[in-house]
This record gives structure tokens, C-alpha cells and sequence, in this order.
């Protein structure tokens, strides 16, 4: 199953707690919180380039199933990390204490980041 797609977020869970523990200041979290964004894959083989735009700013991130590689983060810090293939559908990574899963469904792309106890649930639909 290919990835490649622009996805709009549709709904988010547990945003300002999740924002609060990877060091986001408060102001910062209040004006993001109803912000939607296009998140854009582009798939080629094991290879992806994926863009999330929110207004005019964007973290874009290239990596390739298996190989270690520099990850740009929310917080505007660069994380070395590998990302791995579960099933055909699902990838995991792991950015120091954050995992973040992405699921293709049908037409929707579910993330979930978790750091400890905290899940941030993002549903985007394809466009």
C-alpha cells in the first residue's frame, strides 16, 4: 500500500498535554491548538519524503526504512532516529523519548505520538 498523498487533519486528541511534556511553551500550544495542517507523502519504494505544513511554516523530513537519519522535530531540534516498516501499512519511529506510530487506513492516516503516559492522537484525511 502506498503512502503517497496529501492528508488535512481532520481531528486531534490530548494536543495540549502532549505539547506541554515535549517543552512547548504555553503560548505557543494555545495558538497551535485549533491550527489544521496538510501533512504530504511522497513514496518511492522504501524511500519517503514527508512535508507537514501548518500555515506557512513546514517540517519536512526525508528517511528511508532501516537507515538511520536526521529528523527535524516540532520543538525546531534535529533528532537522529530510524523508522521501521510494521505490516505494509504501519511505520514506527522512535525520536529519544517519543514514539510515533503512522497507520494508513483507507483514506486516513492516523498518527499517535506517545512520550511515558501521554498519547496525541492525529487523524488526517486523504485530499
Amino acid at each position: 500500500m502506498s503512502f503517497s498523498r496529501k492528508y488535512d487533519l481532520e481531528s486531534q486528541g490530548n494536543f495540549e498535554p502532549f505539547m506541554k511534556v515535549v517543552g512547548i511553551p504555553d503560548e505557543l500550544i494555545e495558538k497551535g491548538k485549533d491550527l489544521k495542517s496538510i501533512t504530504e507523502i511522497v513514496q518511492t519504494g522504501n524511500d519517503f519524503k514527508i512535508t507537514i505544513t501548518i500555515r506557512s511554516n513546514a517540517i519536512h523530513n526525508e528517511f528511508t526504512f532501516g537507515q538511520e537519519t536526521d529528523f527535524a522535530t516540532i520543538t525546531g531540534s534535529k533528532i537522529k532516529a530510524c523508522v521501521n516498516m510494521d505490516g505494509a501499512n504501519k511505520f514506527i519511529v522512535k525520536l529519544n523519548s517519543v514514539t510515533s506510530v503512522s497507520e494508513l487506513s483507507e483514506n486516513k492516516l492516523l498518527d499517535i505520538l506517545t512520550i511515558g503516559d501521554i498519547t496525541h492522537k492525529r487523524i488526517s484525511e486523504r485530499i
